[in-house]
């Protein structure tokens, strides 16, 4: 039984499609509370922080799109992440865009580096979200976070708590990446991260990546967090995201996973981001986030 905070962050800043901000109300509505609760977790429900939405402000950088704006809500979402750590919480933050992941793994690396220890990071998502003010087609931030965490930029998320990066890259592994821009690829090969394409779960299949990518995360570290990005599901199990792509994982390689995760005992942090309920089927994609959560948090089969 664990201690589980959930904070909603329901930040649209970091991409086009709106709707996004509703992702915690769907992941809500599809039961997450109860179902954690139902597997004997100890569970509060932080609420929703405020977040300013786009019709109130001017984009701003014309590199990276409300980068003010958005470098404020995770420095927020890093503080409570950090503080709920401190308090004995296992944080899960429910989004919103991927632009909040740079503040939920501030929080989680910040807290491990008062005390002397460094964190694993695995990152299961369709894009490799590695992109800088440099080099983003779209100058959309949520394109960015992955980048941010690893003190490639932007600066002011890079620098959230005044520190980079946040984790090592022999320690931060990206799974199921189909989706890469062009001059993202020459940023995510020189970075030094570990990377599972879509080609090597093909090959390998996912229990042996999941194996590998566990050892990477936890080797010389206190443990790993988990960013979930739904759209890294294909678009037939999860519907309801802001940029799918074609040829993801499936619903049983998605829960696999997930399994592996709670098995290994070491995950320090959970976020479930991307889900939008307004190009959703009824509400199938928070629906999966639920299950998913569950299993990374020990449902089992038997």
């Amino acid at each position: 039984m664990q201690r589980i905070r959930i904070l909603g962050v329901p930040l649209d800043l970091g991409q086009e499609r709106r709707g996004v901000d509703m992702g915690p109300s769907a992941v809500r509505a599809a039961g997450l509370n109860a179902s954690l609760k139902g597997l004997g977790h100890e569970v509060e429900d932080a609420g929703n922080i405020h977040v300013k939405l786009p019709e109130e402000l001017h984009f701003g950088d014309i590199h990276a799109k409300y980068l003010k704006e958005i470098t404020e809500t995770c420095r927020e979402v890093a503080h409570l992440v950090y503080r709920t750590l401190e308090e004995g919480y296992f944080p899960i933050s429910l989004g919103g865009d991927h632009s909040v992941a740079a503040g939920t793994q501030a929080g989680v690396s910040k807290f491990y580096r008062d005390r002397g220890q460094s964190v694993g990071l695995i990152w299961v998502d369709a894009h490799a979200d590695m992109n800088t003010p440099e080099t983003s087609p779209s100058v959309n931030v949520h394109g960015m976070p992955f980048a941010a965490t690893l003190g490639l930029g932007p600066e002011p998320l890079a620098m959230l708590f005044g520190y980079k990066p946040k984790f090592a890259p022999h320690n931060s592994v990206l799974i199921g990446a189909r989706n890469l821009d062009d001059r993202e690829r020459r940023l995510v090969n020189e970075s030094g991260i570990h990377v599972f394409t879509m080609r090597s779960i093909d090959e390998l299949g996912m229990s042996a990546i999941m194996e590998r990518s566990l050892k990477l995360g936890n080797e010389g570290t206190a443990g790993f967090v988990v960013s979930f990005d739904m759209d890294v599901v294909d678009p037939s199990e999860a519907p309801g995201v802001g940029t799918p792509v074609r040829g993801g994982i499936t619903f049983r390689e998605a829960h696999l996973a997930m399994e592996m995760v709670a098995d290994s005992k070491k995950m320090l942090g959970l976020e479930l981001v991307e889900i939008n309920p307004i190009i959703d089927i009824a509400n199938q994609t928070a629906i999966l986030a639920v299950e998913l959560a569950m299993s990374a948090l020990g449902k089992k089969i038997l």
